[in-house]
């Protein structure tokens, strides 16, 4: 289980520049932090909501602080992009990702494929078969279901080839859809946003790779000196509403 603590609490004014997000604290002053998110972000934030944000004392960064999650209508959304991939990595690593069980010998971040590209996690099975895990995180919600993409995903579209050109060579292959909010019962693949996507994804499924939709639980528990802590479970799968 990964764990974040000594998380700062704040309202959010204002998102901006893809990459800026300026934050009221609790003693009324505003601060910018840094946004890895630089997707469009629907459904994930408004003006006002309750936000925590991690500090960081290295002198050499220019914004101290890194917006981690985002409370909306009483369910916590989470908005760090790098923290999905070590989430899967760390469950691969215990034997406890979803739909995915029993790997060893995890790696991160490998060269593969005839694309260029790097594979987020590389793990075999129990029968020595080499496993690719694309891992994609999913914060758009709309209506009750969790959605991917939020936008047009040329990048999306290369590694679903990719992991389809892995099983044809043998080996296995997921993509992991990390849906990183609690307020979401299924997942379905945003068609109306991105069709070609859509359409790969099928060609994915039907050519032999695995689609888990990881549902993501995210605990907020107060800590003694007015901080928070929070933590990432993956406490099972949720329905693919595929369409015909």
């Amino acid at each position: 289980m990964i764990e974040k603590r000594d998380l700062i609490p704040g309202r959010i004014l204002q998102r901006y520049k893809r990459f800026l997000a300026d934050v009221e604290l609790d003693d009324r002053s505003v601060i910018t932090a840094h946004t890895t998110n630089t997707g469009s972000m629907k459904a994930c934030w408004e003006p006002g909501d309750r936000v925590l944000l991690e500090h960081h004392d290295n002198p050499a960064r220019k914004l101290k602080y890194t917006w981690l999650a985002c409370e909306r209508a009483g369910a916590w959304v989470g908005v760090e992009t790098g923290m999905p991939n070590r989430v899967v990595a760390d469950a691969a690593r215990n034997d406890a990702l979803p739909g995915l069980p029993g790997l060893e010998g995890v790696l991160t971040e490998q060269k593969y494929g005839r694309e260029n590209s790097r594979i987020d996690v590389l793990a075999k099975d129990t029968q020595g078969t080499l496993v690719y895990i694309e891992v994609k995180n999913t914060t758009l919600k709309i209506g009750s279901h969790a959605c991917f993409p939020d936008a047009i995903s040329a990048r999306g579209m290369k590694h679903l080839r990719e992991l389809r050109g892995m099983v044809a060579q043998g080996h296995r292959a997921a993509i992991v859809f990390f849906v990183h909010r609690g307020d979401v019962s299924a997942f379905d693949v945003a068609r109306e946003i991105d069709p070609a996507y859509a359409e790969e994804l099928d060609r994915a499924l039907d050519g032999g790779v695995e689609i888990l939709p990881q549902s993501v639980k995210l605990i907020v528990k107060p800590q003694e000196n007015g901080l928070f802590s929070l933590e990432w479970e993956l406490p099972g799968l949720l329905p693919w509403l595929r369409r015909a």
